[in-house]
């Protein structure tokens, strides 16, 4: 008689009932968004693309001291950039979700619903690249390294899954945690930029879920020394993913004009911001304690990088709330 481990049980029906919500309830890039309605237009003189106070350079003193103008000119660019290493790390997602997908057996849960997060996040490149397009702004978004690289990182997924997908959080955790704080704000910010958070947000809730889903059920299996490895390797993706999703490279802080001092000060010098950095893990922490990836010497690294603390009680705990 062939019996069922429960908790196999459970995680084939999550990924069940995400597979069936992603058939329900799905977003185009193009039905979705009224890109043609005059009200969601961009003009490049509309005051509502100055960065809001939950922006890290919105918030700087160097930001707030410069002219409306500037403070509109740089708002602009920097969601468009912002809004490029987004859709390029999707890229890498994708390749990796197929890189993932093609060698899994047949009847996998995990096939059906890794295609569907493949096909949403399509949705999601047409849906920035033509935010992009229309914003007028030559930005190239990722630093030179993580252009570089990129190609590269997607062949992780077939060699180091466990690896892979906690690489995923690294990039889709802070982007998520930072939509989330300007859209829970209420800013009066632009209707297209709105939208364009709102179905990101929606979707974004099903892949990190798998991802966490994913790595809970796995790390049981790992081997004693795989666990040890991945607890440094682990902490130190989170930090130089955040970097290169958040952080601008050379060229965008050309084009802005921050000067350096600013840029050592928002990435992560200040107390603020040294806070708002450690927010952004919270979710990632609780996952990593729940998964084996904290031990006394990987807390430490994590102390190192300055992505420790306080660790959420549930996913998506709000900061003010964790705090």
């Amino acid at each position: 008689m062939t019996t069922t481990d429960p908790r196999t049980s459970s995680y084939d029906d999550t990924l069940r009932t995400l597979s069936e919500a992603s058939v329900h309830q799905h977003f185009d890039a193009f039905l979705d968004i009224p890109w043609d309605d005059p009200a969601y237009a961009v003009d490049r003189q509309d005051p509502r693309w100055v960065l809001p106070g939950h922006d890290v350079l919105g918030r700087h003193p160097w930001y707030r001291s410069l002219p409306h103008e500037r403070q509109v000119e740089i708002g602009l660019y920097r969601q468009a950039n912002i809004t490029k290493v987004g859709l390029q790390f999707e890229q890498i997602l994708i390749s990796g979700l197929m890189n993932y997908a093609f060698g899994l057996r047949n009847g996998s849960p995990e096939f059906r619903y890794s295609t569907h997060e493949a096909t949403e996040e399509c949705h999601h490149t047409q849906m920035f690249q033509e935010f992009v397009n229309r914003s007028g702004q030559d930005v190239a978004g990722g630093t030179w390294t993580f252009r570089a690289v990129a190609p590269f990182l997607p062949l992780f997924a077939k060699w180091v899954p466990f690896g892979f997908f906690y690489g995923v959080l690294a990039g889709e955790e802070p982007i998520d945690h930072v939509q989330k704080s300007i859209l829970r704000a209420g800013d009066d910010m632009h209707p297209l930029l709105r939208r364009i958070m709102q179905i990101h947000v929606a979707e974004e809730a099903r892949h990190i879920g798998f991802a966490h889903q994913y790595l809970e059920h796995t790390a049981p299996r790992l081997r004693r020394f795989d666990r040890l490895v991945l607890s440094f390797v682990v902490p130190l993706i989170m930090r130089w993913l955040c970097d290169q999703i958040l952080k601008p490279g050379r060229k965008a802080r050309r084009d802005m004009g921050i000067p350096r001092s600013v840029v050592r000060d928002i990435w992560w010098r200040q107390p603020e911001s040294r806070k708002f950095l450690r927010d952004l893990f919270a979710d990632v922490r609780m996952l990593a304690e729940r998964t084996g990836m904290m031990n006394p010497a990987s807390r430490a690294l994590w102390r190192l990088l300055g992505i420790d603390g306080r660790s959420s009680r549930f996913r998506s705990e709000p900061a003010s709330a964790a705090s």
